[in-house]
C-alpha cells in the first residue's frame, strides 16, 4: 500500500522521482516539485487511502452485522443517502465548506440506513438479506435519480460536482483532507477495538446472546460507525461503488471468516484499491480528472456479478 500510494504520487503531467516525493515529504524546500507533491498530488492519494479504507471497513461491517454477503455501503442506499443530502447542501442551502458536507453526509448516510431497514422489516418475516439488498437497490436508484434531477436544473451546482458525483479524487485540497480524516479515524479506530464484538455478533443474535452480548446495543454502535465511514468517505470522494462490497471478500479469501482479521485487512486493502484504481485510471486514459468510480465500476461489476452466481449455486 505504501509502496503504491508512493508510486501513484510519482505520476501527473511530469514525472517526479521517487527520491524527490520522499524529499518533499520530510525535507520540504519550496521548489515547484515539492510544492506539486505536497499541495496536488499528496493529498489526491491521502484523500483515497481514507475513504479506501472508510469504505472497505464499512462494507465488512454492515457484512458481519447483516448476515448477507452482499451488503455493502453502495448497495444499501448508504452511499447513495450522503451523496442526495451533500448535493441539497450544495445546490438549495448554499451551503460550500467542506467541513458543513461531512454533516449533510453523516445525515442523509442515516436517514438512508434507517429507511432501508424500516422498508426491509416489513413483513412478518422481518428484515432478511435479500429484502435488505432489494431495499437499498430501490432507495438507492430513487435517491441517484433525484440528485441527478437536482444537478440538471442546477448548472452551477453540476460544475461543482460533476466528477464528485461519480466518485473522484481530483481537486482534493489538504485542508479538505483535514477536515474530514478526523471522523474516518474515528470509525477506523473504533472499528478495530470493537472487532471482537463485531466478529460475535456475526454469528448470529442466539450466539451473541449466549456469551453475555446485547444484540441492539452492538447493532446500533456498528450503525453509528459505518456513518462515520461512509458518510466521511462519500464527501471526500463522492459515492465510489463497489469498494465495500469487494474489498471484505477479498480478505474474507485471504485471511479466512474471522473478523477480527477481516476488518484490519479490509482497511488496508480498501485504501490500496482505491489508490491503484485512481493511478490506473488517470494513466490508462492519460487524464487527470479520470473518476476513480468510473475505474472502480469496471471492477466491481463483474466480481459482483461473479459473487451473485456463486451465491445461486451455494444454495
Amino acid at each position: 500500500m505504501a509502496l503504491v500510494a508512493i508510486w501513484s504520487v510519482t505520476l501527473g503531467t511530469t514525472s517526479i522521482a521517487m527520491s524527490d516525493v520522499l524529499a518533499a515529504i520530510f525535507a520540504f524546500d519550496g521548489s515547484r516539485e515539492h510544492l506539486v507533491v505536497t499541495t496536488l498530488r499528496l493529498p489526491r492519494v491521502l484523500a483515497g487511502l481514507l475513504a479506501g479504507a472508510a469504505l472497505g471497513v464499512a462494507g465488512a461491517i454492515m457484512q458481519a452485522v447483516t448476515n448477507n454477503p452482499l451488503a455493502s455501503p453502495g448497495l444499501l442506499g448508504v452511499n447513495a443517502g450522503a451523496a442526495f443530502a451533500v448535493v441539497i447542501a450544495m445546490s438549495i442551502l448554499g451551503v460550500a465548506s467542506s467541513s458543513a458536507h461531512v454533516w449533510f453526509a453523516f445525515g442523509g448516510a442515516a436517514t438512508a440506513a434507517v429507511v432501508v431497514y424500516a422498508l426491509a422489516s416489513a413483513g412478518t418475516a422481518g428484515a432478511t438479506p435479500l429484502k435488505l439488498v432489494l431495499a437499498g437497490v430501490v432507495l438507492a436508484t430513487f435517491l441517484t435519480s433525484l440528485t441527478t434531477a437536482m444537478l440538471i436544473f442546477d448548472q452551477t451546482t453540476l460544475d461543482a460536482v460533476r466528477l464528485w458525483t461519480a466518485g473522484s479524487l481530483t481537486g482534493r485540497t489538504a485542508a479538505q483532507v483535514a477536515a474530514v480524516a478526523p471522523y474516518i479515524l474515528a470509525g477506523l479506530t473504533l472499528a478495530l477495538m470493537f472487532r471482537r464484538h463485531l466478529m460475535t455478533l456475526s454469528l448470529g443474535t442466539d450466539v451473541a446472546r449466549s456469551v453475555g452480548q446485547n444484540p441492539l446495543w452492538w447493532r446500533g454502535l456498528a450503525v453509528v460507525i459505518v456513518i462515520l465511514l461512509a458518510g466521511g468517505a462519500v464527501s471526500l470522494a463522492g459515492p465510489i461503488g463497489f469498494v465495500g462490497l469487494v474489498v471484505p471478500h477479498i480478505a474474507r479469501m485471504t485471511v479466512g471468516v474471522d473478523y477480527r482479521w477481516i476488518i484490519p485487512f479490509s482497511a488496508a486493502g480498501g485504501a490500496l484499491l482505491v489508490v491503484l484504481a485512481d493511478t490506473l485510471g488517470r494513466t490508462l486514459f492519460a487524464s487527470q480528472s479520470f473518476p476513480v468510480g468510473v475505474t472502480m465500476a469496471l471492477v466491481g461489476a463483474p466480481f459482483f456479478i461473479w459473487l451473485a452466481r456463486r451465491a445461486g449455486e451455494t444454495r
